[in-house]
């Protein structure tokens, strides 16, 4: 798989999840994904150092050659290379995969469209437009392509290359799209769709996608969560940093994974039939009660930090819990959580409960939660050896 991000993909530290950082003072909502989970953020924009080396100084004649750089499975990684055109690049045709992340590219060269074997290319953190995408659509021997990422770009678009009939991973995160009218062209094979930090309002034109297991929306102006009721194969769903208000979840069953930060839910019901849920995500909402979370026993990590919550309720079946995140509420006092996470004590690891009125002033908050709790090795920002 191509890195993601918003990851968005695997555990995306992005991505599209609107993720929040627990104990975190102020709102470090990101949109992507992902990929988060880790309580981890990502720039938008990706700006890590690469240790590319420039074309500049393997040029032979006006052209730069790759030679040397083509690795023994056909990869060929040419991030950064600061190439504002691929005419004076050496371009092998038996590339596999081609990275061409962090350039200047304004258009896709057409040698392109004589890589026979590639599966995988990168565009990411280019200057492409609508307009360059056209090119793919029409180049037979790229059909066979698998990854396409044209991540951070000038797209207003989803772009044309319904004739690439076996991606399995689509991502346009980070342009500027304002609806989903194309995807309907994309192929069903597809198992990953990436479209965080755009302008979508509506999610429509995904009831073909029937492979499909990753869904990324966040950071977008999504009001309602129609259109996905026949992802029946869908296991991740991202949809933080959105205008979201009410959660409809009906025949989502195989997810794993779900994010809704960062939107407008008053209600945490609508995910009771999930009951494969592993993951799920509510912070930055506001909530005032939890509910709704008898059915989900496999429950892993439950992060309903920054809500207007007054008490925790309706975890005693969560036996699997092991990351509880209730920071930044209104929990008046330690009185009343023994029992509710009586069915914790065997499974919870990690608990935040820091900048609620409890954990305030409370000389003896850590050293009640860690009786309460046995196998607790962290409470907010504080870690232990288990006893």
């Amino acid at each position: 798989m191509v890195e993601d991000t918003d990851g968005v993909a695997a555990v995306r530290s992005t991505l599209g999840s609107g993720m929040e950082v627990p104990g975190a003072s102020v709102d470090l909502n990101v949109a992507t994904g992902a990929n988060s989970e880790s309580k981890s953020v990502t720039a938008p924009a990706d700006m890590e150092a690469t240790t590319s080396k420039s074309p500049e100084t393997f040029s032979t004649g006006n052209t730069s050659t790759t030679e040397g750089f083509v690795e023994e499975d056909g990869i060929l990684d040419l991030t950064s290379w600061q190439l504002h055109t691929l005419k004076d690049t050496d371009l092998p045709t038996t590339v596999v995969e081609l990275d061409l992340t962090a350039n200047r590219l304004t258009e896709i060269d057409e040698r392109l469209g004589q890589m026979s074997g590639l599966k995988k290319l990168s565009l990411r953190q280019n200057l492409l437009e609508d307009s360059a995408m056209e090119a793919l659509n029409k180049w037979p021997a790229v059909y066979g392509l698998e990854e396409l990422v044209v991540r951070d770009n000038r797209l207003t678009r989803i772009p044309v290359v319904s004739a690439l009939s076996k991606l399995v991973l689509f991502d346009v995160s980070y342009n500027k799209i304002t609806s989903m009218a194309g995807v309907s062209k994309l192929s069903p094979t597809l198992r990953e769709v990436y479209l965080s930090s755009n302008a979508i309002p509506r999610i429509e034109e995904l009831d073909h996608l029937d492979e499909l297991q990753i869904l990324e929306l966040g950071f977008n102006k999504v009001r309602k969560m129609d259109g996905i009721q026949k992802l029946t194969k869908l296991r991740e769903l991202w949809l933080g940093r959105n205008r979201i208000t009410t959660v409809n979840m009906c025949g989502l069953t195989s997810l794993t994974r779900i994010s809704v930060q960062s939107n407008h839910l008053t209600s945490m019901r609508g995910f009771e039939a999930c009951v494969l849920l592993e993951e799920l995500y509510l912070s930055h909402n506001k909530l005032t009660e939890m509910e709704g979370l008898s059915t989900l026993t496999r429950l892993r990590i439950l992060d309903v930090s920054s809500n207007k919550l007054e008490t925790v309720k309706d975890v005693k079946n969560l036996n699997r819990l092991e990351d509880l995140w209730l920071n930044d509420n209104n929990i008046p006092t330690l009185e009343g959580i023994e029992a509710a996470l009586e069915g914790l004590k065997n499974s919870l690891t990690v608990i935040y409960l820091e900048r609620n009125p409890c954990a305030r002033n409370n000389p003896e908050y850590t050293t009640k939660l860690r009786k309460m709790l046995p196998k607790l090795v962290q409470i907010d920002c504080q870690f232990f050896e288990q006893k």
